[in-house]
């Protein structure tokens, strides 16, 4: 392997035409730019430089040498600009995975946070439910994914995890079927047609329906949550959304409830051990402080009584 320092003398050399001029430009003593080419020729097995008169030039070899060193040394160069780039957050790129209701809600608000914090910084969104995104993440498709999991699911030990909010679940019916007052039971609707997710979304539901002595009549099943809440308006069954997805789309026609002691936790996950790059940890931080001033928000409007009378606010 080449010395670098050996190439560098080399480049200067061929630049000025002299060994002192080359040490007066490199800030090293005449001896030491000697030393470099000696070495460099005895590495090479090539002679190098020629002297001509007081100064010297290079040979063939020596030419051909110094063409490819400049190639390396501006590779190596940009190579370091890049990351004291990335470093310094001038610049850099992160690939953040996403599901729905968080691409809504949440992204706009750390895409405004990034923008004035970190204007160097490009975030790259996909769209997917948590098990696409750990899935991006395993293939490094992406950098960060934005998750959802349940209290009684298990973590994944290869996965970093940065917990940022709960977001709460609400019983969502039409005029007609909403509770009166606080909901205590979900029991009340053991008789009630539901509409819900598809199979592997649903399972929140149907721990609490079993908790509260039923199991769920599921007649519909999507994963969209504008039509979740358009098939309750029109009187089809009830369902459970969570939080933020009543904020990110609110049907006129529906009446949310919350249900006490429910919800889901929201968290950013990343793939392999700490520290991350810093790129990375930029976004997983302002991440975080966006998920504090929306659970805030949303816990303002739980109190004044938003929540349950019309759309959750944040």
């Amino acid at each position: 392997m080449l010395d670098v320092r050996r190439l560098e003398a080399l480049l200067a050399v061929a630049r000025t035409g002299s060994v002192s001029r080359a040490a007066e430009e490199l800030h090293y003593g005449q001896p030491t730019v000697s030393h470099h080419l000696r070495r460099l020729e005895a590495e090479t097995g090539a002679v190098l430089l020629q002297r001509v008169g007081r100064g010297v030039r290079l040979t063939a070899e020596g030419r051909r040498l110094a063409d490819r060193a400049e190639e390396l040394l501006g590779l190596l160069q940009r190579a370091e600009t890049e990351l004291a780039d990335a470093t310094t957050l001038r610049h850099g790129r992160v690939r953040l995975a996403a599901f729905p209701s968080a691409t809504a809600t949440l992204v706009p608000r750390l895409l405004a946070a990034l923008a004035d914090e970190a204007p160097g910084l490009v975030l790259e969104l996909t769209e997917a439910e948590p098990p696409e995104g750990i899935a991006m993440l395993r293939t490094g498709e992406a950098d960060l994914a934005l998750a959802f999991s349940y209290p009684d699911r298990e973590e994944d030990p290869q996965l970093t995890v940065t917990e940022l909010l709960d977001d709460p679940l609400f019983l969502v019916t039409d005029a007609a079927r909403a509770p009166e007052g606080a909901l205590r039971d979900l029991g009340a609707y053991a008789a009630a047609r539901w509409v819900t997710g598809c199979e592997r979304c649903r399972s929140e539901l149907l721990v609490l329906c079993e908790a509260a002595g039923f199991e769920p009549d599921v007649v519909f099943a999507t994963d969209d949550y504008v039509a979740v809440q358009a098939m309750v308006a029109a009187g089809l069954g009830v369902s459970l959304l969570p939080g933020l997805a009543l904020r990110a789309h609110r049907h006129p026609g529906v009446v949310v409830t919350p249900v006490p002691d429910a919800h889901r936790r929201i968290h950013v996950l990343g793939y392999g051990q700490p520290p991350l790059p810093p790129a990375v940890a930029r976004v997983v931080a302002v991440l975080a402080a966006v998920a504090r001033g929306s659970a805030r928000s949303a816990q303002s409007a739980s109190d004044a009584g938003e929540a349950t009378a019309g759309q959750p606010s944040g």
